[in-house]
């Protein structure tokens, strides 16, 4: 398990008061009751806060998840960032575990997270995902999931041949259909969600997610205000419920921003192929 950046912290940006936020956070992992070792490393590092889920069995996972939270970790120098940064740093990480696991086998991780961003001179946070570690996002009492997984059952969801309720049952509801590693050219999806006040994102490993429903993340995340105490109350509900793999969650607050006219105003999600191919 690597761990880019402090736990807990809080961070204001700099510019123009239109572009101005702060925000505060805590990371927390558990190995889990059935798992020998923590395959899983997160990122709580301005202006960088990401989960990454190794597979393959450890050390082979360690490494993978290790080489992108390194690699997203070294975007620490930029203010902001744009989509072509994080896919540079995943490439990097695939590079990097490709000459970390020759001999030993296959090695890959699932990521997901957020970045500070500007679209159109406003601040926002650019969400990425590749594979079925997910962001949610909860202004309120109202939680959603800003991610869509990368997983055969969720293939199978979106044909209308699986239900949710049996998607969780299913004998491949592990399998991922993209990762980063093996070789492979990760092509992460992405989301522009305005930072507006009283925002509350929520990044996370399956380990929750298969563990606990939605309805109660939505209940823990409203029950507890500050971070550090969401945190450890989702990580101990992962646990409660059965604790079957390794659990990494980050809890992202925005403690102060612009206000938003529209809180529901979004920018169509793409991929950030799409994006690095429209600016090339």
């Amino acid at each position: 398990m690597t761990h880019i950046g402090s736990a807990t912290g809080e961070h204001a940006t700099q510019g123009s008061d239109a572009q101005r936020f702060a925000v505060r956070w805590a990371g927390l992992t558990d190995t889990g009751f059935r798992r020998q070792h923590n395959e899983d490393s997160l990122v709580t590092q301005p202006p960088v806060f990401a989960v990454a889920d190794g597979m393959g069995g450890h050390s082979h996972g360690d490494l993978a998840s290790r080489a992108v939270a390194e690699q997203l970790g070294t975007l620490s120098d930029l203010d902001t960032v744009e989509p072509i940064d994080v896919v540079e740093a995943l490439r990097r990480a695939t590079d990097e575990i490709e000459r970390l696991g020759d001999g030993e086998g296959a090695a890959g991780t699932t990521v997901t997270g957020c970045a500070f961003a500007l679209h159109e001179g406003a601040p926002h946070f650019a969400v990425f995902n590749v594979g079925d570690s997910r962001t949610y996002a909860m202004l309120g009492e109202r939680l959603t999931r800003i991610t869509i997984d990368h997983s055969v059952v969720q293939e199978l969801i979106d044909a209308g041949l699986l239900t949710e309720e049996e998607a969780e049952t299913h004998p491949e509801a592990n399998v991922v259909t993209r990762g980063v590693g093996a070789g492979i050219d990760p092509v992460p999806d992405y989301f522009l969600l305005p930072v507006m006040p009283d925002l509350r994102l929520l990044v996370c490993s399956d380990g929750l997610t298969k563990e606990v429903q939605d309805v109660d993340i939505e209940r823990i995340l409203w029950e507890h205000e500050e971070p550090v105490a969401a945190a450890e109350a989702l990580v101990a509900a992962a646990l409660d419920h059965g604790g079957r793999d390794n659990v990494s969650v980050i809890v992202l607050d925005v403690t102060k921003a612009p206000s938003v006219e529209d809180v529901d105003r979004t920018v169509p999600r793409t991929t950030l192929r799409d994006e690095e191919t429209r600016r090339s």
